[in-house]
């Protein structure tokens, strides 16, 4: 079994197209649903690519209100095949949870998951809300904390002690949504999991009924091309229909989602995503975003933004509303200005323009 599991990414659509072949990591969770109705549409290849990695992994539900048992069910319903093989954890935040502050929501949610898997699902919460209450419940049905506590928006890599570290207990411990490794031009959110890697599989499957085979964790492979590389590679070459599904094998699906995602994206959303790196800069960046014909708009936003807007990264708990009132303006038109459908989903490391 691979015996490192200590630097842990966790990821969600944010990151769709990830390459986990050439990122280097030790274990990883992902998002795979919230409250009843959405499924990470990247979720599952990003385990079946941290699988091929040899990695340990596992998959996140994030609480959203409104049913506990229902979340709970389409959860497990949504992740049968990775029941007992990866962990399955709870996320608990403020943010779009109509249920935030009622622990007893939460309890439902993990004893469902307990009497319908077996599995004690590790609770994610940010280090300002673990009261004692909430380590009480996480005793109580034997689940490990994941706690989040950043010392500052500072891009950082990898850290052997994140600061404050020592100061509580805990399984899992992230310490920034704007990690920077090598193998994703974007933010990564980076944690140290304290727990070796057959610790990890005891969260994954506590009964030992079914363990996984014991992986070995491959080294990143630097020279992976990364799902934009092989855009642009069968852009330029001119490579379509059937003859791409073959030229690109496993990872069609990956590019060609991609592809849509910039033909179809709207050019803040493809703004942000440059500011974060994920389409380089120069002539790759141009290569990137040009196929189509958005380069001129997406970096007309960006060169807009640069020179004239304030851009606020979102923390963890922020509202629209609390940013609006931070800056004098209203809820209504930081959602037009940014494109935000529904001003109760906004999200951390999520960039927003205020005029």
């Amino acid at each position: 079994m691979a015996n490192v599991v200590e630097r842990m990414l966790d990821i969600s659509n944010w990151q769709n197209g990830i390459n986990l072949l050439s990122v280097d990591f030790d274990s990883v969770i992902a998002k795979a649903t919230q409250g009843t109705t959405y499924t990470s549409p990247d979720c599952d290849r990003q385990i079946q690519q941290a699988k091929q990695r040899g990695a340990l992994w596992g998959v996140y539900h994030y609480i959203a209100g409104g049913n506990a048992k229902g979340e709970a069910d389409f959860f497990i319903d949504s992740c049968k095949g990775y029941i007992k093989k990866g962990i399955l954890a709870v996320d608990w935040e403020e943010t779009q949870n109509s249920a935030w502050g009622d622990l007893s929501y939460l309890e439902v949610v993990i004893a469902r998951i307990i009497e319908r898997t077996g599995v004690h699902p590790p609770i994610y919460c940010s280090a300002a809300f673990v009261t004692n209450e909430l380590r009480a419940l996480a005793k109580k049905y034997d689940c490990a904390l994941w706690i989040a506590q950043y010392a500052n928006n500072d891009a950082t890599g990898w850290q052997k002690s994140p600061w404050n570290e020592g100061a509580y207990s805990c399984a899992i411990r992230q310490y920034t949504s704007h990690g920077k490794i090598d193998g994703w031009g974007g933010y990564l959110d980076l944690n140290k999991a304290y727990m070796t890697a057959e610790a990890w599989m005891k969260y994954a499957c506590p009964d030992g009924s079914e363990p996984e085979p014991a992986p070995e964790l491959k080294p990143a492979d630097p020279n992976q091309k990364t799902a934009v590389d092989l855009m642009i590679e069968v852009i330029e070459k001119n490579i379509n229909g059937d003859e791409r599904k073959t030229y690109l094998g496993e990872r069609y699906r990956e590019v060609q989602d991609l592809i849509n995602h910039i033909a179809y994206a709207s050019a803040a959303d493809l703004a942000d995503e440059t500011w974060a790196g994920a389409y380089g800069n120069g002539t790759r960046r141009k290569a990137a975003l040009g196929w189509c014909g958005r380069y001129d708009e997406v970096m007309a936003v960006v060169n807009g933004q640069a020179e004239t807007d304030i851009v606020y990264t979102v923390k963890y708990g922020d509202t629209l509303s609390a940013i609006a009132s931070k800056y004098g303006t209203t809820v209504d038109r930081l959602a037009s200005a940014n494109g935000i459908a529904d001003p109760d989903k906004i999200y951390q490391g999520q960039r927003i323009i205020i005029k």
